[in-house]
């Protein structure tokens, strides 16, 4: 049962966007990593099937089950393998198997497909088909990118130099890697690369983390050997960004379990602030592991709606900062509302993809567009006054 209560947990976490999964699932230490990761990624791929029979057998009322939980167990035992545990969990299981069997039929019947892939959104199966680069950021505060490029290279990796156009990062294969051509700091390898086992990796001089996820802070770009603030209300998050930042080597910063609406902005103690990244609790849509929610219209128009209004609480809050002179806004959300609807700022016009007319001084990403997970960054600045005609 430990690896159902694992893949439960990862899926937890993942929601709480507390990291991507292949990091969370490395970082687990679980005896086995390659039937962990297994699990969580096809769990996820079924996520709105395995949402619908859940729901519609009423399996979390009958068993008392959470649903990310149920949504591992329904996997295999519909889809996967088959159940991989016993005892009691087996048992109860396999007593609600035949009409769990029998919704997922239904399912296919109705959609006139044969096969479970055929279930899955067209998007979703795009995206099994379209893997996304494997980006690599180089942590300068430990090392420089030309000396893990030439450590790469004694390793048998073969560097391309700077990639010139985003088709670059599509032609990649084999242990060929190229710079990117946006972030200076950014490597980009193939999909299937994996370095979480690598001495690079776990000894902190680069760190795993999709591209569209680098913009935020190389855009806010604030002064070196500034001191770091950090606010976050959920104590695991806290926590999971404690262990990244010791292991990237950065000493400067306070973090506090606290809900950064109550911080006071005019305190002695952030006299000083001068660079806020606002990275507040969005939908997730971006992201592409969990595109596809399976969320009614409705009940998805009133979810953005709250996050919109609280979003909007987070920015207007963190602009009353006296000495603020850069505020970068981003979610990893697709959606308008959390986004160009929540500001309005000018940006450069290299990016490829841009925000929604009128707000088109706005950056976006996507899949499609920038070979990342979709994201919204905005950068703000506090217009001077100026005396005079104007």
């Amino acid at each position: 049962m430990a690896l159902y209560l694992k893949a439960a947990e990862i899926l937890d976490r993942v929601e709480r966007k507390e990291g991507a999964v292949k990091t969370l699932v490395y970082d687990s230490k679980f005896q086995n990593i390659k039937q962990l990761f297994a699990l969580v990624c096809e769990t996820q791929k079924f996520n709105v099937v395995l949402q619908d029979i859940i729901i519609t057998t009423k399996l979390l009322k009958d068993t008392k089950l959470k649903m990310n939980l149920a949504k591992v167990l329904v996997y295999d035992l519909l889809i996967g393998q088959g159940l991989k545990c016993g005892g009691s969990w087996k048992t109860m299981m396999m007593k609600h198997r035949s009409r769990l069997q029998a919704e997922l039929a239904r399912m296919k019947v109705k959609k006139k497909v044969s096969r479970n892939v055929d279930l899955l959104s067209s998007s979703s199966q795009q995206i099994e088909g379209n893997q996304l680069p494997r980006y690599v950021r180089v942590n300068t505060l430990k090392t420089t990118v030309e000396d893990v490029i030439d450590y790469l290279k004694r390793e048998g990796f073969l560097y391309q130099g700077q990639a010139s156009r985003l088709e670059d990062l599509n032609n990649l294969s084999g242990k060929t890697f190229v710079s990117d051509l946006h972030l200076p700091d950014l490597l980009v390898f193939p999909p299937k690369m994996d370095f979480h086992t690598h001495f690079l990796y776990e000894a902190g001089h680069i760190i795993l983390q999709d591209k569209a996820s680098c913009l935020p802070a190389y855009l806010l770009n604030p002064r070196v050997g500034a001191q770091l603030f950090a606010f976050d209300l959920d104590a695991k998050r806290l926590s999971t960004m404690s262990t990244l930042l010791l292991r990237a080597g950065v000493t400067c910063q306070q973090l506090a379990n606290q809900d950064f609406l109550k911080v006071d902005p005019k305190s002695p103690e952030y006299s000083n602030v001068e660079y806020i990244l606002l990275d507040p609790s969005c939908s997730g849509s971006g992201m592409v592991c969990l595109w596809d929610s399976g969320a009614k219209p409705q009940e998805q128009s009133g979810r953005l709606q709250a996050l919109a209004a609280f979003q909007l609480r987070c920015l207007n809050h963190a602009l009353l900062f006296p000495r603020l002179q850069r505020l970068v806004y981003s979610t990893c959300s697709i959606h308008t509302q959390e986004n160009e609807e929540v500001v309005l700022v000018p940006l450069k016009p290299e990016w490829p993809e841009r925000g929604l007319p009128p707000l088109s001084q706005c950056l976006r990403a996507s899949p499609e567009r920038t070979l990342t997970h979709g994201f919204f960054v905005a950068v703000l600045e506090p217009l001077k006054l100026v005396k005079g005609p104007q």
